[in-house]
């Protein structure tokens, strides 16, 4: 006990050994929160490599936006094209109906470009205007828009408005009112008329002949020419052994020269002219004669003249025999009137000669 008596005790640590120890827990202490926090500073790399993975999802994100951007982009092209057609021409056009019409009033326009067209129907009627029904149709399609109505005094207005830009707006539009006895009025939007020749053109075999149609107050793309065999059309373009010639094909006439006529060439030939709204087309009959026509013409008519002299001799030669026995019998009828007027003379004169006597004695 006293030999452990007699040990030194433990002796108090010195200051900076107790700083060496503080910073050796603290250097400890840091790494192990170092090692600790390394999952989450890994965070970072297991997002690049997640935004890796998921990269091409971003990539089809991104081709379904491009697919879908001609979508996005209607309206803008729908803003456009009404900023577009805001600048057709105006065109108005009225209808006016009563109570009492019979008959379907109509009216044709003829358009032969786009254009804002107005159409305007008025109907009088001495009944209630709320009562009256009012509808719009295209053909026998049904139209629910589009079209105002205003009543003023005892007058029903209704007004259509349509932008013809091509061939499907252009036909008939008709306004009605009244459900069981509907008074309707037509517009017929149509393309201009094409005018051609309404009679046959006749010429002869060898000859040549130049077809012509025109559009009044128009001007066409373009004209194009066929013919008609049976029911085939035969476009009529490229010359053939300088067979035909055609001109004007940018303007409002058009013109089809053909050459060296046969008798194959006679028929029906159409122009047909192309418009912005439509088509229209004009035709022209060809009729070629041979030279023998005109002699078998000459012909018949000398041989009518032929017969009907003939038939004129004829008829004064039996005129003549006819008369010369009635001439003969009228003058035996007069000698014996006068034979029976000179003996009536004689048997007249004894009684009156008797009588004389007579009276004498």
């Amino acid at each position: 006990m006293r030999a452990l008596q007699g040990l030194p005790g433990p002796r108090a640590p010195s200051l900076p050994l107790l700083l060496l120890c503080f910073l050796a827990a603290v250097r400890r202490s840091v790494e192990h929160g170092l090692s600790t926090a390394a999952p989450f500073t890994s965070l970072p790399v297991q997002e690049e490599i997640t935004m890796t993975k998921y990269s091409n999802l971003s990539l089809e994100s991104h081709n379904i936006s491009v697919t879908a951007a001609p979508f996005t982009s209607l309206p803008v092209q729908e803003e456009i094209t009404t900023t577009k057609y805001s600048n057709l021409s105006l065109e108005s056009h009225n209808i006016s109906m009563t109570e009492h019409s019979n008959m379907t009033v109509e009216k044709n326009i003829t358009l032969e470009r786009p254009s804002n067209v107005e159409l305007t129907c008025q109907f009088t009627t001495s009944g209630d205007l709320n009562s009256v029904n009012v509808t719009w149709k295209k053909g026998d399609t049904l139209l629910e828009d589009n079209y105002l109505v205003n009543a003023t005094g005892s007058i029903l207005y209704t007004q259509y408005r349509v932008t013809v830009i091509d061939s499907k707006q252009m036909g008939s539009y008709s306004c009605f009112f009244g459900e069981k006895k509907q008074q309707k009025g037509t517009f017929n939007l149509k393309v201009p008329e094409i005018n051609g020749k309404n009679k046959p053109l006749i010429t002869y075999v060898g000859d040549s002949v130049v077809l012509m149609c025109k559009c009044q107050d128009c001007l066409p793309l373009n004209w194009t020419w066929y013919s008609v065999n049976g029911s085939v059309q035969v476009p009529i373009g490229v010359p053939v052994n300088d067979k035909y010639v055609i001109s004007g094909k940018h303007a409002n006439e058009t013109s089809l020269k053909i050459m060296q006529l046969s008798e194959d060439d006679q028929g029906t030939y159409w122009c047909h002219a192309i418009f912005e709204l439509g088509e229209s087309e004009g035709h022209v009959e060809l009729v070629v004669l041979s030279y023998l026509v005109p002699l078998k013409a000459f012909g018949a008519i000398v041989a009518e003249v032929v017969l009907l002299v003939t038939i004129i001799l004829l008829f004064e030669m039996y005129t003549q025999k006819k008369k010369k026995p009635s001439d003969d019998g009228k003058e035996f009828e007069q000698g014996e009137e006068l034979k029976l007027d000179d003996s009536n003379g004689i048997e007249n004169s004894g009684p009156r000669h008797r009588k004389n006597e007579s009276v004498g004695q």
